[in-house]
């Protein structure tokens, strides 16, 4: 039980420490490095958590983050509100992936567009 606290605390804890927001973000080498470092600790983190920190996986998901945080780069602009409070719902919950925000954030777009019809 215990073990599960504290896995369930680690990515609060690390989204606190360390996380870039892509809605402020300032392209330069050094906050390039510092969404590199929370890349690699984030998916680290929560894939060894699981057993399935082989080198493989781990760029894998690395690279499927920096692509996502490049992703939603190009999208702050459109709707940045909506792309915050994802952010905020997804990080406050310990989900707090460039992955799960893009794809969230795409659904939460499409949800808004939609009604329910017959």
């Amino acid at each position: 039980m215990k073990n599960l606290i504290l896995f369930l605390l680690f990515p609060i804890i690390t989204y606190s420490q360390s996380y870039v927001s892509p809605i402020g973000f300032t392209m330069n080498e050094s906050n390039k490095n510092k969404v590199v470092a929370y890349i690699k600790k984030e998916v680290k983190a929560s894939y060894s958590a699981i057993g399935m920190d082989d080198p493989s996986t781990l760029r894998m998901m690395e690279n499927e983050n920096l692509k996502a945080f490049k992703d939603l780069l190009s999208i702050r602009g459109k709707n940045t509100l909506l792309l915050n409070k994802v952010e905020k719902t997804y990080c406050d919950i310990g989900m707090c992936n460039y992955s799960t925000i893009l794809m969230m954030y795409k659904e939460q777009l499409k949800a808004s567009n939609e009604e329910l019809k017959w």
